[in-house]
């Protein structure tokens, strides 16, 4: 939905998208499998293109930095980006809490004499626990969701020709508390009118360093505002519409107002199936969405810009996947 989905989040990630949307979570859930996997074209090609066979050693290899840079070897002049994420949690409506792990990484051998292995690697983890109130029958809704997050991210060139074998000490690590919190204000008409908003790193923390060289940088304390309608079509087909604005105060002021802007469209069917197309960062991305009791599967694709500051610069697609099981 081009990531425009503040104004309608109703499942465990509202945890992390907008707190307030615990508040129309259905049901008691404990997801014990709660996974996503993200590539790139480029990760894909580099896994199953040119002198690489895809093979389960081969797939192992591309998570890691020096596996990584063994494939790209094989693939010069492609950008490898994957990210695999676990979230163990139970939620119900206004209450969550669970586990985050998340690591993600990125590498790029360039195609010319002398270009060096470039990578970036960052991991995330540690407890959350989010909490939502409703007020006036859930016209307005409120929620808040405090993580103490660990991280441990690296960046830097090395000789493409030589096995890399990083020491801890090479990592900036930290830890800090990060709080999200969250508003939807619904007026009960026939379309559903939301009105969202979603500010992160509300309390404008930084980490304090636990190893390498330094502390990570400061993750820059952020306002995401969304515009929704929710028409009902028929007895069992709901559609969902929603505009929003990232960044709205303007602390990435070098990058293009048009590429914070987020379009999503999903068609809800009995709630158990989903089909969703957008817009965000100058790019389109679709997706389908199956929900039961037990089991939540998504595959969807996105795009990014990967340049620093221009309108539709140069595009990175990525594909997603998303399982979640439990009772």
């Amino acid at each position: 939905m081009g990531n425009a989905f503040i104004g309608k989040v109703d499942d465990a990630s509202a945890a992390f998208y907008n707190p307030a949307g615990l508040g129309t979570y259905r049901g008691s859930h404990f997801h014990l499998s709660n996974f996503h996997f993200e590539t790139n074209k480029g990760w894909m090609e580099t896994l199953f293109g040119g002198d690489v066979t895809g093979n389960a050693g081969d797939l192992f290899d591309a998570l890691s930095l020096e596996g990584a840079r063994k494939l790209l070897n094989q693939n010069k002049g492609t950008v490898a980006h994957s990210r695999f994420q676990m979230m163990p949690n139970f939620s119900t409506r206004y209450f969550s809490m669970g586990y985050l792990f998340s690591v993600q990484q990125r590498a790029f051998i360039g195609d010319q004499a002398g270009d060096q292995f470039e990578y970036a690697q960052r991991t995330d983890h540690g407890p959350y626990m989010a909490f939502n109130f409703s007020l006036f029958g859930g016209i307005v809704k409120f929620g808040s969701t405090i993580s103490f997050l660990f991280r441990k991210e690296v960046v830097g060139t090395a000789d493409p020709s030589v096995p890399l074998d990083l020491p801890d000490s090479s990592y900036n690590q930290g830890k800090m508390l990060f709080v999200t919190t969250g508003f939807r204000f619904t007026l009960p008409y026939k379309f559903i009118p939301t009105l969202a908003i979603v500010s992160r790193n509300t309390a404008g923390a930084k980490f304090d360093k636990t190893g390498g060289p330094a502390a990570p940088d400061q993750i820059k304390q952020t306002y995401d505002v969304g515009l929704s309608i929710t028409p009902q079509l028929g007895r069992t087909v709901r559609v969902h519409l929603e505009l929003d604005y990232k960044d709205a105060l303007g602390e990435y002021a070098n990058v293009d107002f048009k590429r914070k802007l987020g379009l999503g469209l999903e068609f809800d069917l009995r709630r158990r199936f989903f089909f969703r197309v957008g817009y965000g960062d100058g790019f389109g991305s679709g997706g389908i969405g199956i929900r039961t009791r037990k089991m939540e599967f998504d595959l969807s694709t996105y795009a990014v810009d990967t340049t620093d500051s221009d309108f539709r610069g140069e595009e990175d697609r990525r594909y997603v996947l998303g399982i979640s099981s439990g009772f």
